[in-house]
């Protein structure tokens, strides 16, 4: 596949947990994309499970160890699921002021502009996120746009794009490409298929041997995203990986326990061109884990212990600042 780009995908959702943390490095430069990574406060009605728990701790330790080895963090976005917080949340978030400083200190952070091409919310917390975890920055400058160089080895940044579907009100994100030499990568999150075809043109014109891509969110057909935007991401992923060579196909469809079998046509056709398509876990040699997905089966099989129980009761703003008992 890649000879010159080493990929490590970090966190996901078919690791257990919401993000797509990835640690890249070449000869020149070692890279953390969106050092961030959530769990779902509710799905089915459940708070996440002990076991979802579990995962994002050893997710946050392994973000913070390869975060120490970096030169560069990424911020594509201001989803917690992609950056990491300065406020304690041991609910959602497993974050805390020195967990954002482990991560962000001493770093070339280069960041989505806070100020253009942003929605209310991401505005806010991007502004935050300067104010906070920011401030431990060797340096933080914006990328929209821009390309940096470090040796033989370019991180080219895009223009925002759409965090799915055209003028969706989830604001917007940038792709990096990442060229070393004669190899490319490209790293698209929360792109959601693309649902949108300019984003899907822009990534073929980059020519990526390896494509690291967020898919739609199928558990939100037809309730929060259209059927239609669904088949429209569905049928970008299948001009995707019919001229990607590798794909790790992530993050939203992964919340969906049967994403494979509703996603069968991108399979078949990255088969008929023997192309690559597979999960995080399955790219690490590992078996799918969709905790979230599975989380009432969990709670069903596996019932929380006494102190889990008792921290679950906690009212919410006092049990943001608890670690859960795992």
């Amino acid at each position: 596949m890649l000879n010159k780009i080493s990929v490590l995908p970090l966190a996901a959702e078919s690791l257990g947990t919401r993000s797509m943390c990835t640690f890249v490095e070449t000869k020149d430069v070692k890279v953390v994309l969106d050092a961030g990574v959530s769990l779902a406060p509710f799905r089915f009605r459940l708070s996440p499970h002990p076991r979802e728990y579990e995962a994002i701790k050893e997710s946050r330790r392994q973000i913070e160890e390869k975060a120490s080895e970096a030169d560069v963090v990424t911020i594509s976005h201001y989803h917690f699921d992609h950056h990491t917080p300065s406020f304690t949340d041991w609910i959602s978030n497993w974050s805390s002021p020195e967990t954002a400083q482990k991560i962000y200190q001493n770093k070339l952070i280069l960041i989505k502009n806070y100020k253009k091409s942003v929605n209310f919310s991401q505005r806010r917390r991007g502004w935050m996120f300067a104010k906070t975890g920011g401030k431990h920055a060797k340096k933080l400058e914006v990328a929209d746009g821009k390309t940096f160089t470090f040796g033989d080895t370019m991180l080219k940044f895009s223009e925002p794009v759409f965090h799915g579907s055209e003028d969706t009100s989830l604001g917007w994100v940038l792709t990096t490409t990442i060229a070393c030499e004669d190899e490319r990568m490209v790293f698209a999150p929360d792109v959601q298929g693309p649902m949108y075809d300019s984003t899907m043109r822009m990534i073929i014109e980059e020519q990526p041997q390896l494509l690291i891509i967020g898919g739609p969110p199928l558990y939100l057909a037809g309730f929060r995203v259209a059927e239609t935007q669904i088949n429209d991401a569905l049928e970008h992923l299948k001009q995707l990986v019919a001229v990607v060579p590798f794909t790790i196909l992530e993050h939203h469809l992964l919340r969906a326990e049967n994403w494979r079998e509703q996603s069968k046509v991108v399979f078949e056709t990255a088969q008929k061109t023997e192309y690559t398509v597979v999960s995080a876990a399955e790219f690490l040699g590992k078996e799918d884990n969709l905790l979230e997905a599975r989380r009432k089966q969990l709670f069903d099989a596996e019932p929380p212990g006494k102190g889990f129980m008792r921290w679950s009761k906690i009212s919410m703003p006092a049990r943001k600042l608890v670690r859960p008992p795992v």
